[in-house]
């Protein structure tokens, strides 16, 4: 009776719409990608309320190390999670479990690494990022309960929310993430300002962040095994899609065969690596800005969280795109691949338009949100105001990269993160430092990507021609 159950998330990739099957993922998921950016802005915006620009520039500090954690999660997650989908596309849905299962127990072991390592290192790698003698008592607070404490459930929670999203429950997906953020604005004020002593707020900030991560990786947990479990059962009331009864966590599913390993870090290895350059890029910002002293640091700390805005919501369309390219590139539904990948594009670039204007008239104010010291508002709302204009070519770059992801081609994903890391946005950061001084640093992401959607396009036209025209002539 079970597979007499209309089968909602298979209808999304192959029949709804496209607006509304697109919108239907990603909804959800840039919901979630919002609350996220709140949570993690939560944490500056409560600590901006002490009017210490120290403090605000000790946690700005420790964005790199938590983009890593981003990076990991992808590495596990964005490789098995597309992997998945082009499985269910070719109905091999029994394989799909054991990718699930093998991607979930790997992330526990990477994260795990990670956080002994962070532990271990602590005091150099916070050096290397640029803290002053000042802030890396604050840097290494926040570090120690987010990061090393923090750090399984928050790589795993990421993880099993793109293994979720790769069988079309992006709204189970979105709400974990959501409940995640929300329960840490309301324990961010708890904990600072009600349960600890005055000049203990890094500590809760830390201490709130890491708890709702920890609370959200339960509720992940709770809802794939929850699925897993209805799905096996065979009961017609369970009413569970039979793409989202693919998933497995244990082990007993087996190993997936070579050929689905390499696969996984084929598209894995490169997404860490695109968001590893990302994040080494942040962290040379960091260094850069440091030199100019700690208001300069504290106000790019902001921007670079302030920015994300329509950047979180461009990564929720690109994480409700992926799938449904994925599935349909697997099942040779070219056309229909092709029309959720331009649809989704237009729709990143015009939400970055507007963006770019509200952020230009309303930079200063939104400044004075995060803190309230005159030079930190008046020297970010410079910085905003100048990296906001990279916001639509930004999308477009990252968006091409999350295309080659779900049909399965890193090397193409990972040429176009290094070109726009490595070839272009770093050197160019140094470039810009010495020849503009500061103010170099925050023109540079606007040159860099222009550069990078240029080659971006040369790339996929080149892909077009020799990959999905000869594929498509062949059916």
């Amino acid at each position: 009776m079970a597979q007499q159950v209309r089968d909602k998330n298979q209808e999304i990739f192959e029949t709804m719409p496209i607006p509304r099957a697109l919108f239907t993922l990603a909804i959800p998921t840039i919901i979630g990608q919002l609350i996220i950016l709140i949570y993690n802005m939560a944490d500056t915006f409560f600590i901006g309320r002490t009017g210490n620009p120290l403090m605000v520039a000790g946690v700005s500090l420790i964005l790199p190390v938590f983009n890593i954690c981003v990076s990991l999660a992808g590495l596990v997650g964005v490789g098995g999670g597309t992997l998945i989908s082009r499985l269910l596309g070719a109905q091999r849905r029994h394989e799909a479990g054991k990718v699930s299962s093998f991607c979930f127990w790997l992330c526990i072991l990477i994260a795990a690494a990670f956080s002994i390592v962070m532990l271990l290192f602590m005091n150099p790698v916070l050096r290397l990022l640029g803290a002053s003698d000042q802030i890396i008592g604050f840097a290494r607070q926040y570090a120690f309960l987010v990061i090393v404490i923090g750090g399984i459930p928050t790589v795993l929670s990421m993880t099993m929310g793109n293994l979720l999203r790769s069988v079309g429950c992006a709204r189970e997906a979105g709400f974990g993430v959501s409940m995640g953020g929300v329960i840490n604005i309301f324990l961010d004020p708890l904990f600072m300002f009600v349960l600890l002593p005055k000049d203990y707020e890094i500590v809760g900030a830390g201490m709130a962040t890491a708890l709702s991560n920890v609370i959200s990786c339960g509720y992940f947990l709770t809802m794939i095994l929850r699925l897993t479990r209805k799905g096996g059962s065979g009961s017609g009331e369970a009413q569970v899609s039979s793409t989202a009864a693919s998933l497995s966590l244990s082990p007993r599913a087996g190993l997936p065969d070579a050929d689905l390993i390499r696969q996984i870090f084929f598209v894995g290895v490169p997404a860490a690596i695109a968001t590893f350059l990302f994040d080494l890029a942040y962290i040379v910002i960091d260094k850069l800005t440091s030199n100019y002293g700690d208001i300069p640091l504290a106000a790019i700390g902001i921007v670079l969280k302030v920015e994300r805005l329509p950047l979180n919501v461009g990564i929720g369309l690109c994480q409700g795109m992926m799938p449904i390219a994925a599935y349909n590139y697997s099942a040779k539904n070219f056309p229909r691949m092709r029309k959720v990948v331009n649809f989704s594009r237009l729709a990143g670039i015009t939400f970055g338009a507007v963006a770019v204007t509200l952020y230009e008239i309303f930079a200063p104010q939104i400044m004075s949100v995060f803190i309230g010291d005159p030079e930190t508002i008046r020297i970010g709302t410079d910085f905003l105001r100048v990296r906001c204009l990279a916001t639509p070519f930004m999308f477009m770059c990252f968006h091409l990269v999350n295309m080659f992801q779900a049909v399965g081609r890193g090397d193409r994903a990972l040429l176009l993160a290094v070109v726009r890391w490595a070839v272009f946005n770093i050197p160019m950061l140094f470039l810009f430092d010495r020849i503009f001084g500061m103010y170099g640093i925050v023109w540079t992401q606007i040159s860099a990507d222009i550069c990078t959607v240029i080659v971006s396009f040369l790339v996929y036209r080149h892909f077009e021609k020799t990959v999905l025209q000869p594929q498509e002539k062949g059916l």
